[in-house]
């Protein structure tokens, strides 16, 4: 068996690892780089290995980091079967087509805006492309094992990362070897999700180190809501947050719920401009038995805002009076709706943008974290003047405490562990704490570096 990173090393997106077993080749994630442009640039490259060759993907979860090359890799000619989570097949159904959407409108805005140096721009896939690779998809329960052939076996554990989320073991049992990738690991004690299930036993492990080199505030979501929420409205301002459709949307309407029932939070209008989250919002209702929310407490976070669905719905937001909360992905500012209320209120010194998570170096996200006094959006700069802050409170990820726990608790002793889906600098602050505390041997891979387990 080998293994091959053809994303994620020493970086945070394009998650992709390749298997070669007796022959065949597997992928785990298929996901879209993201964040500095060096990094985009990647996903216009063919994969080093041709995409007919490659037989199947097993998926850790939904979000386009970890999924959104997939119908790139059908456009070239991938085939083969998907596996991922019953969950994660229902919200692979809506990230990757709208996607694709999104991808093709832009391409569309800037053929009619000139602003692209590409003559025409063109979007990286199709709408049809990703209705080609939906119909790939294979739904798989939790903790069952499905046979890859050859002696290959897949069991997708709970990660508590977002909703379907897994880490994912692979075995092969006639030669006792069993690789397991964590994939993106949730919070321990999450208010809605499960805490991730941890392995019980393999030789290698490859693990995210996102948060690998700093711990979490520890302060209350609903306060630190609240009191931002409180301190812009008396300045007369609106809040815009760009949220990650799946997963921190849902925590910021749970958290809404509760403050507007609380009465904690002025009684303005909030509302989630985003289809794609709508939907996604549904998915969770749906899925009760794989999270901690009851019936009643799914409806009151649907019913914490009102839906925008249509474009001149969202357009005509940006000419409705302050205060009120604008609740748009995408969560690093990458693209989609909330370009266009950024663009709105960026420029307005009473209105406040807060981003409630990681943001990848290169991404607008990233750079109005850490104090941009202008950016660029459709090809055109604009004034910072609102107050810019980023929350971790709300965090999806494991911080460096708690993936030291996950690790530590899990009893293992494998023989090599992968310290992957990092900054480089959290990626060697982990690696080096594992050594410390478990005196297991780590690896930080390079991108295309390959290794042999045994």
């Amino acid at each position: 068996m080998k293994l091959k990173f053809l994303g994620a090393a020493k970086t945070v997106t394009g998650s992709k690892y390749l298997i070669e077993h007796e022959g065949r080749n597997i992928l785990v994630d298929c996901g879209l780089f993201q964040g500095l442009k060096k990094l985009r640039e990647k996903n216009w490259n063919p994969l080093p290995i041709p995409a007919e060759e490659i037989e199947c993907i097993v998926l850790t979860h939904a979000h386009i980091d970890h999924s959104g090359y997939i119908p790139k890799l059908v456009r070239e000619g991938f085939k083969g079967s998907i596996f991922a989570t019953e969950a994660t097949c229902d919200l692979a159904q809506i990230l990757l087509k709208d996607c694709a959407h999104i991808m093709e409108e832009e391409a569309q805005y800037a053929n009619r805006k000139g602003f692209s140096k590409h003559h025409p721009a063109l979007p990286l896939y199709s709408s049809r492309d990703a209705e080609a690779a939906l119909n790939l998809f294979r739904p798989v329960k939790y903790d069952s094992e499905i046979n890859l052939g050859m002696g290959l076996i897949a069991t997708f554990q709970d990660a508590g990362h977002i909703l379907g989320s897994s880490s994912i073991l692979l075995c092969d049992k006639r030669k006792n070897v069993c690789i397991g990738f964590s994939g993106d690991l949730g919070r321990e004690n999450d208010p809605i999700l499960h805490p991730p299930k941890r392995f019980s036993s393999l030789n290698y492990l490859v693990v995210e180190s996102t948060y690998g080199d700093r711990r979490h505030g520890t302060t209350n979501p609903t306060d630190d809501l609240a009191s931002i929420v409180n301190e812009t409205c008396e300045r007369g301002g609106s809040i815009i947050i760009p949220a990650f459709a799946v997963g921190r949307t849902q925590s910021l309407l749970y958290y809404f719920s509760i403050l507007k029932k609380e009465k904690r939070i002025p009684d303005i209008p909030i509302y989630l401009n985003s289809p794609m989250a709508t939907k996604v919002s549904d998915i969770y209702c749906r899925y009760s038995h794989d999270h901690y929310l009851s019936h009643s407490q799914c409806h009151d976070m649907c019913d914490a805002a009102k839906y925008v669905r249509t474009s001149e719905e969202s357009i005509a937001l940006n000419r409705r009076p302050s205060p009120m909360i604008i609740i748009s992905a995408s969560g690093m500012a990458t693209g989609g709706r909330v370009l266009h209320h950024l663009r709105r209120f960026l420029p307005d010194e009473r209105s406040t943008v807060l981003f409630t998570g990681f943001q990848a170096p290169g991404t607008r996200g990233e750079k109005l974290v850490n104090g941009a006094s202008s950016i660029k959006i459709h090809g055109q700069e604009w004034p910072v003047k609102a107050r810019v802050l980023n929350i971790d409170s709300m965090s999806a990820h494991a911080d460096q405490k708690e993936l030291l726990d996950w690790m530590q608790k899990s009893q293992l002793n494998p023989k090599k562990v992968f310290v992957a889906h990092g900054e480089e600098n959290a990626a060697r602050t982990l690696s080096s704490k594992i050594e410390e505390s478990m005196g297991w041997d780590c690896v930080i891979p390079e991108l295309n570096s390959e290794f042999s387990l045994t």
